[in-house]
C-alpha cells in the first residue's frame, strides 16, 4: 500500500527581503513547515542572515 500524505503540513522556503534589496551576491534562505489550514497567508519571520550578519525579515516564496 502507498503511504498517505502527512496532512496539512507543507514545506515552505523563506527568503530574506533586505538582502534582495541590497543587490549583494548570494541569498539567505531557510526551509520550514507550516500548517496549511491554520496559516493560509504567506509567512513572515525574523531570521538571521549570515551575509548581512544581522536578523532580518524573511518572507515565504513559492
Amino acid at each position: 500500500m502507498a503511504k498517505k500524505a502527512k496532512g496539512n503540513r507543507i514545506q515552505v522556503i523563506m527568503e530574506c527581503t533586505e538582502h534582495k534589496a541590497t543587490g549583494m551576491p548570494g541569498t539567505s534562505r531557510y526551509i520550514t513547515t507550516k500548517n496549511r489550514k491554520n496559516t493560509t497567508e504567506r509567512l513572515e519571520l525574523k531570521k538571521y542572515n549570515p551575509v548581512l550578519k544581522k536578523v532580518t525579515v524573511h518572507k515565504e516564496i513559492k
